[in-house]
């Protein structure tokens, strides 16, 4: 006989999970409203969005500072679960304002568009709460789910179809590698506990061969996530076809997303077995950085070389995912902030040059933007200058603290590959500043104002300005955050002697 199920033994706890019960409620509000909303008036749902998300933002920042699991261990609550909740919704947040007339111009179903983007955030959150890898798997597929609709909203526009197409299909094929790793996981562990799966590698080690295959199958489910070669091929499709605020949710959501569960993953619970999956992320960060700087040198629309710049930037992350531990840890959180605000940066100036949803979004369309709008000129040339690792940027620094963690740990071949991977990006980073600023490009008509959109550009420039000038809180939330994850043992300093630029 079964024994019956003890209720009281599941420790439930609500307060870690608040955050996204209340993004969940406002999806589903959303829709609910939205039935009577035409989608030309879509823009009270838009600001009810950002309204939920500023309550799950403050409850976030609440929950700081406290450590527990619920759930039978299912949700994790601590600083890097609160560090991941907050990124996560500021990236909601700005998406939501670039998105306010976008979405009304475009003719999106905004009811849709909005309930969709707050469902994918819940699936994001989860991810940076699980506890266990089932958590990881459902946090992955709500938020995929999500953004394969997302990615093809724009139903009369081929490539829009193409992208959510061709997304969903290599996502589904992923999803199925990334399940059967977490059953040989299962198999190989005994738990699907990420506290227990760590305590058995550190008695077993990795004798089990299913170990090492569920290994091999986990770095391909997160690989395709995170964009690394050769799990790339959906990268420039869906950016370039989806509509532009999504692929800026995708660039900077999915990307934190994504990181937050390989990273506690990986560098954390399966720290004990690094001997057998940091050399094969060695492989996949030199791949990453090199094919996605090469390719992007050749593009000349603008969405699909920031996919490709975005392939690069997950090849930097696996630089410090390779070299492990509390340094690269720390600045692997460090630069996802900085990454993710110039990235949403981007992609807002590509949706202030469009007009009457025709997208303008080739190096050709920048041509002389500097003269038609001085101000997109220059937050696009500041984000495009911290992409490239120019001081005293957040790019910069975010570069330093990620080659200066693989330098300590002793890659310093992986390190030399990344810093001549960032000479190669200052081509086509630096070239779509001598479009806006040496070339003539057709005389246009100033966009009208959307003060929303303003605000998102507004807040991604301050931020990236901040980030690298002031870096010290940002650095020390990092911290907080991944070694409330890691354990009580204290970060070791960065290195005094500064990589390579």
């Amino acid at each position: 006989m079964k024994p019956a199920l003890d209720i009281a033994a599941l420790n439930i706890s609500w307060p870690p999970i608040l955050p996204l019960v209340v993004v969940a409620i406002a999806a589903v509000v959303v829709l609910l409203i939205g039935v009577h909303v035409s989608d030309d008036d879509s823009e009270g749902l838009g600001w009810l969005t950002l309204a939920s998300i500023g309550v799950a933002l403050v409850l976030s920042i609440a929950l700081l500072g406290h450590q527990e699991q619920t759930f039978a261990g299912a949700i994790a609550l601590d600083n890097y679960t609160g560090y991941f909740y907050i990124l996560i919704l500021i990236a909601a947040g700005i998406t939501t304002l670039m998105s306010l007339d976008y979405v009304r111009e475009l003719g999106l179903a905004g009811a849709e568009y909005y309930a969709l983007l707050l469902f994918a955030t819940v699936g994001m959150m989860l991810m940076a709460a699980a506890g266990d890898l089932i958590i990881i798997f459902l946090g992955l597929e709500t938020m995929s789910i999500a953004i394969y609709v997302m990615a093809g909203l724009m139903r009369r526009q081929p490539k829009s179809s193409e992208a959510a197409l061709k997304y969903f299909i290599l996502g589904a094929f992923s999803t199925g590698f990334l399940l059967y790793g977490i059953a040989l996981l299962y198999g190989a562990t005994g738990s699907i506990k990420l506290d227990a799966i760590g305590l058995a590698l550190r008695h077993s080690g990795a004798n089990n061969p299913l170990l090492l295959l569920g290994l091999g199958m986990l770095l391909i489910g997160f690989g395709f996530k995170v964009a690394a070669v050769p799990f790339h091929m959906w990268t420039p499709d869906a950016y370039e076809g989806a509509p532009t605020s999504v692929t800026a949710f995708m660039a900077a959501g999915v990307k934190m997303a994504a990181f937050a569960g390989f990273l506690r993953l990986f560098v954390v619970h399966l720290w004990p077995v690094r001997a057998e999956w940091s050399m094969v992320l060695w492989v996949m960060a030199a791949l990453t950085m090199t094919a996605g700087n090469l390719i992007a040198v050749m593009q000349t629309n603008v969405k699909r070389m920031l996919a490709y710049s975005a392939i690069a930037h997950a090849g930097y992350i696996l630089v410090a995912m390779t070299a492990g531990g509390p340094s690269a840890g720390v600045a692997i959180l460090f630069y996802l902030v900085g990454y993710a605000f110039t990235n949403l940066g981007s992609f807002a100036v590509l949706i202030a040059l469009a007009k009457r949803g025709e997208a303008h979004d080739t190096i050709a369309d920048l041509q002389g933007l500097s003269s038609r709008q001085p101000l997109m000129a220059a937050a696009m040339a500041l984000f495009m200058l911290s992409l490239t690792g120019v001081p005293p940027l957040a790019g910069f620094i975010g570069k330093f603290y990620l080659f200066a963690a693989a330098v300590e740990s002793g890659y310093i071949g992986l390190v030399i590959i990344a810093v001549l991977n960032s000479v190669i990006s200052a081509y086509f980073y630096i070239g779509i500043i001598v479009a806006m600023y040496m070339s003539e490009g057709a005389i246009g008509t100033p966009v009208r104002a959307r003060p929303a959109l303003v605000a998102a550009v507004a807040i991604a420039m301050v931020a990236t300005v901040t980030i690298g000038v002031y870096p010290g809180p940002y650095l020390d939330a990092a911290a907080n955050a991944f070694t409330s994850a890691y354990g009580p043992r204290p970060a070791p300093t960065a290195p005094t002697m500064m990589p390579m630029p």
